[in-house]
């Protein structure tokens, strides 16, 4: 199909807000899926996408549709995910793209997520429609909304189109807006071939399958290509489109996206963003690639059963190719054996590789309590950077510590403006601004740790506003505050698993939930174990588990109490000397009950 009757576009939203229930309509309206194959959330393909609600990886797929000007177009769609964590697929698929559907919910209107989005969408320079979605919903407020698309992101409300996913209402009217709004891709002049990857899978029959659009040239079975990253060659075994399943064409045009399949065996021979070009005619520049993405959350994982740790090892390769995000180094633990030291964009992020590996790899692991990169300064000048904290320096080597900051942008109705500023100093922050949107909402903007916003910040974000508030964040730099190392330690020994950096104030108040914690799980001994935390030297709070009696005297029947004593003087020195020489052997079980509580 010619190139000026192609069409490349996204669909970008606050997570919620309907985007694959939307491309399910596009799709059922195009007869792109047979009816009897057609389902909720098709382009949906893993079981947590469509058991959580929520779009993790993005999925492209091509569709045909006949226009009120008589002409077919191919309209080429990357549904996207709508979570903070995954903003990173959201920006590969817009750079695939030269428009993007921008969906706001009637009901709820432009959320923090809708901005970040549409900031991304912006810096691509892509053409946007924006879509009211949910005009079905009794609280529909379709007035609000306008107001706040003219108000917020400055887009005329009359581009608006009102539409109901759901009920099929005003699928046509976007359909022919992508094809009359969005521009054609452009071919360059020399027409050499030229193609981005923006993703990549592994598959165990055919080996790695990526996921490229073709900005120029053409790309068909037994063309030799190159990739710029690597320099190496290879030849292509298969090129084709989504559909949304992958299907074989003979060909990939400028302006197509599809997928490509040559002789590649490992998944760290293509990298995300690199360029495909001829190998006997190749171009002499690659194409802008994606920013390098920096992981912001590290966690170890660990195998439950240490002689699993090479078939942990292929599993996170493999989810490597597919998660350019994921990033993984081996490292060892005295408590847990061999496992991996990984990077994650956020905790949603690490939760769903983790539960990735548990599903499509059958992997038994255990995981760390998760830390940031905090940026030390010794006392001697030099620089350190340190993401584990059993690494970190000792205290009189230290000369600062910096922690990773992040600006925090919240949208909260009104009334709970008050609550919130309490729960931003709660956990060390401090107010930037706040801005009215509406009548009704307000927006705020914060700068916090982030290592306070990690665990259970949104949640109380959304159980504080009844599940009206959203954020979103941004990487903000570095300060510099009173950074400290705790250990745990067990009968004296330091277990490094459960070693944290954490703030001094909020020190003593972790350390005696996390003593309290494993005084549960460890099981008694014979003698009395101590669980300390400790910053340094000082020891700043202490569990005891009791010692297990062993009844000595249960064979004494009657005679001279002299008889029972001496006994239980002998146990009473048999303790001390356990007490003295004796280890405390955690069972695995506890470490898994305290890693996966926090």
């Amino acid at each position: 199909m010619a190139i000026h009757l192609t069409r490349n576009f996204s669909i970008i939203a606050h997570i919620d807000h309907g985007k694959t229930t939307l491309s399910d309509r596009l799709l059922e309206f195009t007869q792109t899926v047979a009816q009897r194959d057609q389902q909720d959330q098709l382009l949906d393909a893993m079981d947590l996408e469509r058991e959580r609600g929520i779009t993790i990886k993005s999925h492209p797929v091509t569709m045909s549709y006949q226009a009120k000007d008589g002409k077919t177009y191919k309209l080429n769609l990357l549904d996207t995910p709508g979570h903070v964590d995954f903003s990173y697929e959201v920006s590969r698929s817009l750079a695939a793209c030269e428009g993007a559907l921008l969906i706001v919910d009637a009901a709820q209107g432009v959320e923090a997520q809708t901005m970040a989005n549409l900031h991304l969408a912006n810096e691509q320079e892509l053409n946007i429609i924006p879509v009211i979605n949910k005009i079905d919903l009794p609280s529909c407020d379709l007035p609000k909304v306008h107001k706040q698309l003219e108000d917020i992101i400055c887009i005329p409300a009359d581009e608006a189109i009102p539409a109901s996913a759901k009920n099929g209402i005003g699928i046509e009217d976007i359909l022919e807006a992508i094809v009359e709004r969005i521009p054609a891709p452009v071919e360059n002049e020399d027409k050499l071939l030229r193609a981005s990857v923006f993703d990549s899978l592994y598959d165990a029959y055919r080996g790695v399958v990526s996921y490229v659009r073709v900005v120029s040239g053409t790309m068909k079975r037994g063309t030799r290509i190159k990739l710029f990253h690597t320099s190496k060659t290879y030849e292509v075994k298969e090129v084709g489109v989504f559909t949304p399943a992958m299907t074989k064409v003979d060909e990939l045009v400028a302006g197509d996206v599809g997928y490509v399949i040559a002789n590649m065996k490992s998944a760290a021979e293509v990298k995300i963003g690199d360029t495909m070009t001829d190998a006997q005619k190749p171009a002499l520049e690659p194409l802008d690639g994606f920013k390098e993405i920096q992981p912001m959350v590290f966690s170890g994982i660990y195998p439950v059963d240490t002689s699993d740790f090479e078939a942990l090892k292929a599993a996170v390769a493999k989810l490597q190719i597919n998660d350019a995000a994921f990033s993984f180094m081996a490292e060892s633990s005295a408590a847990l054996g061999f496992g991996f030291r990984c990077g994650f964009l956020g905790l949603l992020h690490m939760e769903i590789i983790q539960e990735r590996l548990r599903r499509e790899f059958n992997m038994d692991i255990i995981s760390t309590y998760p830390s940031v990169i905090y940026e030390v300064t010794r006392t001697d000048g030099s620089e350190l950077i340190v993401d584990n904290p059993c690494m970190l320096p000792d205290a009189q080597s230290i000369q600062e510590i910096r922690e990773p900051m992040v600006r925090v942008f919240i949208m909260i109705p009104g009334d709970y403006i008050g609550d919130m500023m309490k729960l931003v100093m709660d956990k060390r922050g401090e107010m930037e601004n706040t801005e009215t949107i509406d009548d009704q909402r307000v927006m705020l903007t914060a700068r916090l740790p982030l290592a306070e916003i990690l665990v259970d910040f949104n949640d109380r974000l959304k159980s504080m506003t009844r599940g009206y508030g959203s954020m979103d964040y941004e990487h903000a730099g570095y300060r510099p505050d009173k950074m400290v190392k705790m250990d745990i330690l067990i009968a004296g020994e330091p277990v490094d698993a459960f070693a944290t950096i954490v703030h001094r104030d909020k020190a003593e108040t972790y350390g005696r939930h996390l003593a309290g914690k494993l005084k549960e799980v460890i099981p008694q001994q014979l003698f009395v174990v101590a669980i300390q935390a400790a910053i340094g030297g000082k020891i700043v709070a202490r569990e005891s588990i009791s010692a297990m009696r062993k009844n000595v005297t249960a064979k004494c029947y009657g005679g001279d109490i002299s008889r029972k004593r001496k006994l239980l003087e002998k146990q009473k020195k048999g303790k001390a000397k356990m007490k003295a020489i004796g280890k405390v052997n955690i069972p695995q079980d506890a470490f898994i009950k305290v890693l996966k509580n926090d």
